[in-house]
């Protein structure tokens, strides 16, 4: 029987478990990298259950992958062997922190060489949760061929606040990105027009220092209250929040009720095979890149765990089977 080398970071444990074999239009990919994102370990402390996921534990978790196909299941017409590939993995299911998963053909897209694999690796949720953030709650135009708009991205330094940065310049926006003082000039490097320092008075007030009023709020943060979005919004802004608590509902709900053009949008993202190609075509194409905070073996992939729970990451955490 072959086996894979798999971590059950819940129990800190690295345990061996067959190789899974693809069902009918799925692939088996031999893994070269795998991104982490805070949904990863909410998920593995058991806070999504019992509505929600995992279903069971021991749970293998990440769901953003690169590698090659080793195998294909019955059904399968876009792959071959040897295809190397990025593929979204079910949240409910993970998989990533292994040497060998499956991947649902519908979820998988073809790698370019020009791509790494660990750039690829960190696409599928952060980066599309960015882009859907200014497309789709937004109303964004990413081709320059819309209105500029002022658009403010909290946490610019992350995951998604990173990659909203560069989508965002990529349309010809006035970028504001707020970020701590050590990852100023790599924001400014993205594309942001000003970087204040969170820390800073004006940072936390989310003041731009050019006095621009926001069209949309990319918010990749917590614990910031909607008094202090407010007074720094035009007459229709948005402030898109990726991880919408109990109080941001409420808000949400009651500008509903009482119809205010300001608005605040908790973000609902279904991640789709065709937005992670454009994202992959961007990174091929040099119009975007993944910036890569560490990498780690999967034999010391507590330590990215650990690395992700202190939330001070810049750019996104990659583990690599070794």
């Amino acid at each position: 029987m072959r086996f894979s080398t798999t971590v059950m970071v819940d129990d800190r444990l690295h345990v061996e478990i067959p190789i899974p074999t693809p069902k009918k239009d799925e692939v088996l990919l031999k893994l070269e990298a795998a991104s982490l994102n805070p949904v990863d370990w909410t998920i593995q402390t058991g806070l999504m259950r019992p509505l929600f996921f995992p279903r069971h534990f021991p749970h293998t978790p990440v769901s953003d992958v690169a590698g090659e196909v080793v195998e294909v299941g019955q059904g399968v017409r876009k792959f071959k062997v040897g295809d190397k590939v990025v593929a979204i993995l079910t949240l409910s299911n993970g998989g990533g922190f292994a040497e060998f998963a499956t991947a649902s053909e519908s979820l998988t897209v073809t790698r370019p060489p020009e791509v790494s694999a660990a750039e690829a690796a960190g696409l599928p949720i952060a980066g599309i949760t960015a882009h859907k953030c200014l497309t789709q709650a937004a109303g964004v135009k990413l081709d320059g061929t819309g209105p500029q708009k002022n658009i403010l991205v909290t946490a610019a330094s992350g995951g998604v606040g990173h990659y909203a940065v560069q989508l965002a310049k990529l349309g010809n926006h006035h970028v504001t990105a707020t970020c701590g003082a050590r990852n100023i000039d790599l924001v400014k490097s993205l594309g942001a027009d000003e970087v204040p320092d969170y820390k800073t008075p004006e940072g936390a007030a989310l003041n731009s220092p050019s006095g621009r009023k926001y069209d949309a709020v990319i918010h990749c943060t917590t614990g910031i209250p909607w008094s202090t979005f407010n007074p720094n919004l035009s007459p229709n802004g948005k402030v898109i929040d990726i991880t919408p608590g109990p109080r941001a509902m409420l808000t949400f709900t009651l500008q509903k009720l009482t119809c205010s053009k300001k608005q605040l949008v908790p973000l609902l993202v279904i991640r789709k095979a065709e937005n992670l190609e454009y994202l992959v075509q961007l990174v091929k194409e040099g119009k975007l890149k993944t910036v890569i905070d560490s990498t780690h073996p999967l034999s010391k992939a507590e330590d990215a765990w650990g690395k992700s729970i202190d939330g001070h990451a810049t750019g996104k955490i990659i583990v690599e089977p070794k």
